[in-house]
């Protein structure tokens, strides 16, 4: 039984813990915090690839330190970030709702006016770790696009499932889903 599954991603080799999330399917657990190595690797990759943008968003919270570290790289002074909940600092504030593979329940995305005001008539690039469903995906268009902004692309570092066949996002590996024993789905 597979416990693990090794890949290489941006140059960074890495073994993803596979965890269960059903008794049929198991996923490869991708986290990007706290490995500096991997989130600038990718971010630098992703750059390269990436179309021309004003801002980028992504959604709270494993999409952060990537969302961070592109702005960095590539000198924006802000990066835009849809909350899981409303903040007392946030005004003007309207959400969508959103189900994530790795969430078992519905979860509402926040954007502060502020932040939306910002987006409006700019080229919005949307980024996360890995999109699986697109649920998160959707959600953060949906966001971008009540606030007036365009989706110039939509980037990941993982592409899991069905996304892997989606010609409109931008990604860096294909992640499998896996059988509860740990074997790659093809």
């Amino acid at each position: 039984m597979a416990t693990h599954y090794h890949m290489t991603i941006a140059g960074c080799e890495r073994d993803l813990p596979i965890c269960p999330l059903s008794d049929k399917l198991s996923i490869g657990a991708f986290v990007i915090f706290g490995d500096c190595e991997l989130t600038q690797a990718c971010a630098a990759e992703l750059l390269k690839k990436a179309p021309a943008f004003d801002y980028i968003i992504t959604a709270e919270s494993k999409g952060i330190p990537l969302a961070y570290e592109m702005a960095r790289q590539c000198g924006a002074p802000k990066w835009l970030l849809a909350r899981k909940g409303a903040k007392l600092y946030m005004r003007d504030v309207f959400s969508v709702e959103v189900r994530s593979i790795t969430t078992d329940h519905v979860q509402k995305l926040y954007l502060d006016g502020e932040d939306a005001a910002l987006m409006r008539g700019k080229r919005i690039l949307v980024v996360d770790d890995v999109i699986s469903t697109g649920e998160s995906l959707a959600a953060l268009e949906k966001l971008v696009t009540e606030a007036g902004g365009e989706i110039c692309g939509r980037m990941a570092i993982l592409a899991e499932g069905d996304a892997q066949q989606r010609e409109d996002i931008i990604y860096l590996e294909k992640l499998p889903l896996f059988t509860p024993d740990g074997t790659p789905l093809d």
